[in-house]
């Protein structure tokens, strides 16, 4: 049995606070071994220093053996589980022989130091990875949760697992149609650009197909059930996202390759440093050499290494964040970086989402007098094109409107100051014989026909505005080496084509279904060149947001699912924002490569010296800490870059 999400938005104010308050507890927790460790190692290094006679011998290995273990036992045991698992030379393994080592040979505080720094380095992992997606079961707070369901001669709320097919279920205005089914009301005005991302909202008849996750717009309507909840449209689309999620391979930090590879290394030279020497040294002394090889060890650890490469990432979420931009952890700045294709939604990604009057085309007529006629019928639908036309800057209070009938799937007609007045489309106009010029056959945008006393007398195009960055978004992607973009809606393909074609986007495709989504991104990414971003805001995006390389959603107006399964949010609504991260996410790589190479070239250095007797553990711990105060220098860097 599914378990259900509880929905934060929905929890009572003090379960909240509750519930905030654990989080911040949990948080505060994962910070407690490094303190304490921290605490006991100044402790210990002051009691050394003013050397004091009670803490010496047992007490001061007890002392920081104590210190250690907060730190060095979760590592320890990680180390322990890879070796079984088969996985011998990781950083775990490399960070336990080397603490250890140092312990064995006396140096306790180094031995505490080294594995300090490691856990201060992991702590900052750890925190870019809880920026991770979330549960990709949090989607489930989308579908509908309750059907009004027709048994026993009254309807009953019910889950809509529960619902068989060919049962009556009631849906109010606002609510989502839990269920694929027919209409059976005469008609009915529905929001489905869930589903198909279709700007307009879509006016169906009885008998109509109706999709599960879209929304009742303007009058209760009945809805005979056609398929289980498991087969509906909404259901598919969760178990697409999930499904796509799966596939997602996971990004590897560097450091975590890295160390498969520096680690035998540093092992063998160690052993090397231990035993070669005898083949060649006359006076050679087996303690010794094996101090080196401990010390040797000890510098190795990649300790600099595990806190500049974290340290440059932050740096790059902090910058991305002061944009508006939220990467949901390090290794997407690594994949937005490698981007050269980009796909993307139409509406509400480049376009507003929002109906306004684009042309008015007025007869025989003067404009004003023309809409406050429009406006006087318009003002008694409710319809998102009617408010779109009641914004038109025009007082028509002495216009009313009387006798207003609707034409199921056609329009409006009315008496307006005694003249008859059609309002609607072209199919409205032929059944009332009106002859209509042949220019509006060309719009492809929603279109408003209208006839004042049987003669034709004008019309007003409806459509969805750009965003005012729209074009300049493709200007710049393209400045940045992005040269491969493409549109995918599930708008109409007349309308997409327009669109893609005024923003001077080459390839384009309209009238898409989610899965017709999906499958042209994983076309696009069967071949291995090419490494996909796709940016969209509905939970008709969600499925292809998750397959793609780099899923962008639009935070500010975007759906709740777009925004959970995305990698990358803009939370401003500007698409402009794309290339800010992009050129954020380059200069964070960048950096981190800056601080890879300028710790390991200082440890090589030092391993060299360390070898050869010239470096204490001590003189490693500063070099470790020298470099990652470089690191942090370096990766305040891009906190004070400008990529506007």
């Amino acid at each position: 049995m599914k378990k259900k999400k509880v929905n934060l938005r929905d929890l009572k104010p003090d379960s909240e606070e509750r519930h905030n308050h654990d989080k911040t507890s949990n948080n505060f927790k994962a910070y407690i071994p490094a303190i304490i460790s921290f605490a006991m190692l100044i402790i210990g290094i002051v009691l050394d220093y003013v050397d004091t006679s009670f803490f010496r011998d047992w007490i001061r290995i007890i002392w920081y053996g104590i210190a250690y273990l907060p730190v060095g036992f979760p590592v320890v045991k990680e180390g322990w589980e890879s070796i079984k698992k088969g996985d011998v030379f990781t950083e775990f393994f490399l960070m336990s022989i080397a603490t250890i080592g140092a312990f064995a040979i006396g140096q306790y505080p180094e031995g505490v130091a080294v594995m300090l720094f490691y856990a201060v380095g992991e702590l900052f992992q750890n925190a870019a990875v809880k920026r991770a997606k979330g549960n990709i079961k949090a989607l489930l707070d989308v579908r509908p949760k309750e059907a009004n369901v027709f048994r026993d001669g009254d309807y009953r709320s019910i889950s809509p697992e529960e619902v068989n097919i060919g049962e009556k279920i009631q849906i109010r205005v606002g609510e989502k149609i839990p269920l694929d089914g027919i209409l059976l009301s005469e008609k009915a005005s529905l929001n489905t650009a869930a589903l198909t991302g279709e700007s307009k909202p879509d006016s169906v008849i009885k008998d109509a197909k109706v999709y599960a996750g879209s929304i009742n717009l303007e009058s209760v309507i009945e809805v005979e059930v056609t398929s289980k909840f498991e087969d509906s449209s909404i259901a598919r689309i969760l178990e697409m996202v999930q499904n796509a999620t799966a596939r997602k391979s996971k990004t590897e930090l560097f450091i975590r390759q890295f160390a498969r590879v520096y680690t035998p290394i540093v092992v063998f030279l160690a052993i090397g440093v231990t035993f070669i020497p005898y083949l060649f040294v006359d006076d050679y002394v087996f303690r010794d050499w094996l101090y080196r090889a401990l010390i040797f060890l000890v510098i190795s650890c990649p300790c600099a290494l595990v806190i500049s490469i974290p340290l440059g990432y932050f740096g790059g979420l902090g910058a991305a964040s002061k944009n508006g931009i939220l990467f949901k952890g390090a290794s997407f700045l690594d994949a937005m970086a490698k981007i050269n294709l980009l796909v993307m939604d139409k509406t509400g990604t480049v376009t507003k989402g929002v109906f306004k009057i684009k042309e008015i085309k007025a007869i025989n007529w003067n404009e004003k007098e023309f809409m406050k006629y429009l406006m006087a019928m318009e003002a008694q639908s409710t319809h998102p094109i009617a408010k779109a036309i009641m914004e038109y800057k025009e007082n028509s209070k002495d216009f009313e409107a009387e006798k207003v009938s609707e034409i199921a799937g056609k329009g409006l007609k009315g008496n307006v100051n005694g003249k008859t007045v059609l309002v609607g489309n072209k199919a409205l106009m032929l059944a009332n014989n009106i002859k209509f010029p042949k220019e509006t056959e060309s719009i492809v945008e929603s279109i408003v026909l209208v006839a004042i006393d049987n003669d034709f007398a004008g019309y007003v195009v409806i459509a969805d505005e750009l965003k005012e960055d729209a074009k300049l978004t493709i200007t710049a992607l393209r400045k940045v080496g992005i040269k491969n973009i493409m549109m995918l809606s599930g708008d109409k393909d007349s309308i997409t084509q327009q669109i893609a074609s005024g923003l001077g986007i080459e390839k384009a495709k309209g009238g898409l279904l989610p899965e017709d989504k999906l499958n042209e991104v994983e076309t696009l990414k069967k071949n291995p060149q090419n490494k996909v971003a796709f940016i969209g805001d509905g939970i008709n995006d969600a499925p292809v947001l998750a397959a793609s390389n780099v899923g962008i959603a639009m935070g500010g107006l975007g759906s709740d699912v777009a925004i959970e399964t995305a990698d990358v949010i803009i939370q401003t609504d500007q698409p402009s924002k794309i290339v800010t991260a992009i050129k954020i996410s380059r200069s964070t790589r960048k950096i981190v490569w800056q601080n890879i190479i300028l710790a390991f070239g200082v440890k090589l250095v030092v391993l060299i010296l360390g070898a050869g007797g010239l470096a204490t553990m001590w003189e490693a711990v500063f070099a470790d800490v020298g470099v990652a105060l470089l690191a942090i220098l370096n990766a305040v860097r891009l906190q004070k870059m400008k990529w506007e």
